[in-house]
């Protein structure tokens, strides 16, 4: 907000303006992130993720220690879309399984296991984690080529294949989901099957502990959730639209580099996820901000907040 006016303010102010965020979170703020969250639970996919943050003073541990900003995110073609991300202090099972509870719908995430003990979500996996391997084992190899890059041809024609894809213009009676599917059946399946061939056969023969091994064992082992992609033409290859999001708020870790307390992360976790629900909803943030800070005051704990949802607030503005 201070940088939206350009204006300077003086150093002792900010643990007052500090004071003011945290405030204003708890108070206001919360009772719109909980409103998305019981929405995005309600959406047929979720992306999940999670990235790391640093907080000075947690009981019972380090200032130097790591803890998470859990993330999850809905489709990319939701009408509802919504970013949040959820302030915890470790990486554990515990922590989606709190936030989403007996979620019954899809999730892609990577294959860290704490997203598989949703049990009854329907788990599809990132091909872009695998794709990342090889190219880490690619770049590990001093003379270039080799298997890795023979594995990056056929991650190449994948992400050609959506490409082609989602330009596809549906037959009679398709939806565009359906004209994916279909598209990604008869070109994405070959290459799949062609790919699964190449893994099993090179496996026996790559160096222990190697970066080309990692890349190699990653991919069959989480090759049920890979592939799993080509059956709904709703769910998108990779959890790259998540990532986007989080790689926002790591641009802003590296200037504020920690939060001092549990309160401040958890206020940070809130104004991150409304800030990335207005941009993925484009809505412009302060405008939005301005209007729900003047309107939540109003409003007891117990009204319906539905209509001041970022997604709501340029069909509000239009109908005044």
């Amino acid at each position: 907000m201070v940088a939206h006016f350009s204006v300077k303010i003086p150093a002792h102010f900010y643990v007052e303006i500090n004071n003011w965020v945290i405030g204003s979170s708890e108070k206001h703020l919360s009772r719109i992130y909980d409103a998305l969250k019981l929405r995005l639970r309600s959406q047929t996919l979720i992306h999940g993720d999670e990235t790391t943050v640093q907080v000075l003073k947690e009981k019972d541990k380090a200032a130097t220690s790591t803890s998470y900003m859990w993330a999850y995110r809905s489709g990319e073609d939701s009408v509802e879309p919504i970013v949040l991300l959820d302030y915890q202090p470790g990486r554990g099972q515990q922590y989606p399984q709190a936030f989403l509870g007996d979620y019954r719908g899809i999730v892609m995430s990577d294959g860290y296991t704490a997203w598989r003990t949703l049990k009854s979500a329907t788990h599809i996996g990132c091909m872009a984690h695998s794709r990342r391997r090889f190219v880490e084992a690619l770049r590990a190899r001093k003379k270039g080529g080799g298997p890795a890059e023979q594995a990056l041809k056929f991650f190449e024609q994948l992400y050609r294949i959506e490409k082609q894809a989602r330009d596809e213009c549906p037959n009679d009676g398709e939806t565009q989901a359906d004209c994916i599917r279909r598209f990604r059946q008869q070109h994405s399946i070959p290459v799949l099957n062609a790919l699964k061939e190449w893994l099993d056969k090179i496996a026996p023969k790559v160096l222990p502990e190697s970066k080309l091994e990692d890349a190699v064992s990653y991919t069959i082992n989480q090759w049920q959730y890979l592939t799993r992609y080509t059956e709904d033409g709703n769910v998108p290859i990779d959890n790259n639209l998540l990532e986007r999001d989080i790689r926002i708020f790591a641009t802003g870790r590296k200037s504020w580099l920690f939060s001092d307390t549990i309160d401040g992360a958890r206020a940070s976790a809130i104004v991150y996820s409304l800030m990335l629900t207005c941009r993925a909803c484009g809505v412009e943030p302060f405008a939005w901000l301005k209007h729900v800070l003047t309107e939540l005051p109003q409003r007891p704990d117990d009204t319906n907040i539905v209509d001041l949802l970022p997604f709501n607030f340029n069909s509000l503005r239009l109908n005044r």
